[in-house]
């Protein structure tokens, strides 16, 4: 089944650079096209191309209402707000892709081009050297028949089969099946036989009292997790082991392990893993040290803007959860009028909620107002 021809034609155009005829042949069926996205797009690239910056912006917007999550709509937005040097908005777009496909390449090299130049003469060099077209998001590609679409893939599958299996075996690419490869720290959960027949101690006082097969089980889940780098994931079974009745020889080995765990990325961070605030309050012990991302709005700002007070919202029902205060080795320009999302470790301390978060990024962008 083929595109419409219509739409077809549009796509071969822009992608022969005749953007002009392109929007002459697209316009006049705004109306046949309401709602459609790949409609919009192509006008909002073509007009983009040809300076027709105010109608770009329209069809750019029709886009985005019509696929909110889709990229590349956003991206045409954010290179005309980067355009008319609005480099606060163009930034929120911009993360706002990066949330939705953490590796686009357009969005990471503007997000450089803004920390480099933004606020200097040099970034209006930047635009008057003719360079904002290299953010431009790409042009679409022709429709093509189911049929060809499906052989097309069947080569691209068997051509990626076949490349996998060499880098393999060469040793240039980790084989996934096998998740842990080579990652340093990872022989440091190989038990020993004594390790495994005397997994617990008798005697004392822990918070967790555990069998000799859930202590085990512990041990190989932290260890599951971090193969699958889920590091805080592992860093809450170690925190337990630490906490537990578990054999010095288990305890040991988790205080090895630790310093290999990693921080996450804000962008990458894995939400299924994501510790809650009352989670995180009830029981401290388990989430010491343990990477969460909390949203919610910054009072009190101070020491050099250092350091605030986080005011915790469930980011499903918005409604308050407490608050943390949030340290930085850094000054950070946060808007304390505006939602973020804040990536930090928390630490255990002697204040009246007996921890705080030691900041590691934030983000506040346009998807979290919404």
């Amino acid at each position: 089944m083929k595109l419409d021809p219509i739409l077809a034609r549009g796509t071969k155009l822009v992608r022969s650079g005749k953007y002009e005829t392109a929007i002459r042949t697209l316009e006049p069926e705004v109306n046949r096209y309401h709602g459609s996205f790949r409609y919009y797009y192509l006008l909002g690239s073509s007009c983009l191309r040809t300076g027709d910056f105010g109608g770009a912006l329209t069809y750019f917007r029709l886009a985005h209402d019509a696929k909110r999550r889709d990229p590349l709509a956003i991206l045409g937005l954010a290179a005309l707000y980067l355009r008319r040097s609005e480099t606060d908005r163009a930034v929120d777009y911009y993360l706002d892709v990066l949330e939705i496909d953490h590796k686009n390449r357009i969005a990471k090299k503007a997000m450089k081009v803004i920390r480099k130049h933004a606020g200097t003469d040099a970034f209006s060099a930047w635009l008057e050297a003719g360079r904002l077209p290299t953010l431009y998001p790409p042009v679409p590609f022709p429709g093509f028949s189911k049929k060809e679409m499906l052989v097309f893939f069947a080569a691209l599958v068997a051509a990626g089969i076949i490349a996998f299996g060499l880098l393999v075996r060469y040793g240039i690419f980790d084989n996934p099946f096998n998740p842990g490869g080579d990652r340093e720290g990872v022989a440091a959960f190989t038990l020993t036989r004594e390790d495994r027949m005397e997994s617990v101690q008798t005697g004392g006082t822990y918070k967790y009292e555990l069998t000799r097969s859930e202590a085990l089980d512990l041990h190989y889940k932290a260890q599951s997790m971090f193969n699958a780098n889920r590091d805080d994931a592992a860093r809450i079974n170690l925190n337990k082991i630490l906490a537990s009745n578990a054999s010095e020889g288990l305890k040991n080995r988790a205080r090895i392990i630790i310093p290999y765990l990693k921080a996450p990325d804000i962008i990458a961070f894995n939400k299924n893993d994501n510790t809650t605030y009352s989670e995180a309050r009830n029981n401290l012990i388990l989430y010491n040290e343990v990477h969460v991302i909390w949203q919610g709005r910054a009072r009190n700002m101070r020491l050099n803007n250092t350091t605030f007070d986080l005011i915790v919202e469930n980011d499903n029902l918005g409604s308050f959860e407490g608050f943390v205060p949030v340290v930085f080795s850094h000054a950070v320009p946060i808007n304390t009028e505006r939602p973020l999302e804040v990536l930090g470790q928390i630490i255990l301390d002697d204040s009246e909620i007996g921890f705080y978060l030691k900041g590691v990024n934030y983000k506040q962008s346009a998807l979290l107002e919404n």
